[in-house]
């Protein structure tokens, strides 16, 4: 029974913070300049055309109308219809949603993949210097280089020297699997650097914090292998804190990496929504919006069932509340 209301209360906190979200969304991009019917006539319409345009589309109606008929459509799975391609809006992000997804999926792994085991050499004292050197060098340079600096970087070094990856050219993985590998190879490190000192510091400070406690004292003195104790009993305490950052990644990732996807003409939805906002295409902005910020909730929501699973004490205490 806990379990239902715990549940049942995450769900109902969802469904609040999208509906502010829905709200702040719709009023931002109207107060953006200039509507959509300037973008479409330029500055040579007149007012009985700006208005043709606009009563077209059904802008001329209220905004409180124009908001409860796109909430009503958008519970029921309807995004409505661009205004600039005319083409249903859940189609187009259906379509460059794997783009996205398979961008932030690989980011997030390498992080983790990369992050973890250097936040755990560089917390464990017994380590090399080597492996604290290395880990520290990681949490420095992704901590303080803009991705638009490294992207640039990147982007100037393998046009010139290709070294079997692509700058651009993006495939579909099904299409062609070694191609899009290669296309999506520097996009992916690039946004994984960030993510990489994310992780590492997090692990790190986590590390040291489990390992002055007196239980790791204890399985040192019952003479434990250091692996064995790093494996059982430090990261599984240490795991929370890490959890936590990188679903706050992963969520920020498939919010949208705008910057990447222009750099490497990755045709994801972020660059589709950046672009409706300059075309002023109300509804996809509003749909790509709210489908971020229901990413990120439902990833947090994940995270609370990950800290219960890795330790029960805490769904408990979560439950309790």
């Amino acid at each position: 029974m806990r379990v239902v209301r715990f549940v049942l209360f995450r769900l109902s906190v969802a469904l609040l913070t999208l509906f502010g979200v829905s709200i702040i969304v719709f009023a931002a991009i109207r107060f953006v300049p200039g509507g959509f019917e300037d973008v479409v006539l330029g500055p040579f319409g007149t007012p009985e055309t700006r208005e043709a345009v606009r009563a077209k589309y059904g802008l001329d109606r209220p905004h409180l109308e124009q908001y409860v008929l796109w909430l009503g459509a958008t519970t029921k799975g309807d995004f409505g219809t661009s205004l600039t391609t005319g083409q249903p809006v859940a189609a187009e992000i259906i379509r460059r949603a794997p783009a996205t997804i398979q961008l932030a999926l690989m980011s997030t792994l390498l992080a983790i993949v990369v992050g973890v085991p250097l936040g755990v050499a560089s917390g464990v004292t017994s380590t090399n210097r080597v492996a604290r050197a290395a880990g520290r060098l990681v949490g420095a340079l992704g901590a303080s280089v803009p991705t638009f600096v490294l992207g640039t970087v990147f982007v100037f070094v393998f046009s010139v020297w290709s070294l079997g990856v692509t700058v651009g050219g993006y495939v579909p993985f099904f299409e062609d699997p070694l191609a899009n590998i290669r296309a999506m190879t520097l996009p992916v490190v690039t946004l994984s650097v960030f993510g990489m000192a994310l992780i590492q510091r997090t692990t790190r400070d986590s590390v040291l914090n489990v390992t002055s406690e007196t239980h790791i004292t204890a399985a040192v003195a019952r003479g434990e292998r250091p692996p064995d104790i790093i494996r059982g009993h430090v990261l599984r305490n240490a795991s929370i804190p890490i959890v936590t950052v990188t679903t706050v990644f992963l969520a920020y990732l498939l919010g949208g990496a705008v910057i990447v996807e222009q750099m490497y003409s990755v045709p994801g939805i972020a660059v589709y929504v950046v672009q409706s906002v300059e075309n002023r295409d109300y509804l996809v902005v509003q749909a790509g919006v709210l489908l971020a910020a229901t990413f990120f909730v439902s990833i947090n929501i994940l995270a609370d069932a990950i800290y219960a699973l890795i330790d029960p004490r805490i769904g408990g205490q979560r439950r309790d509340s």
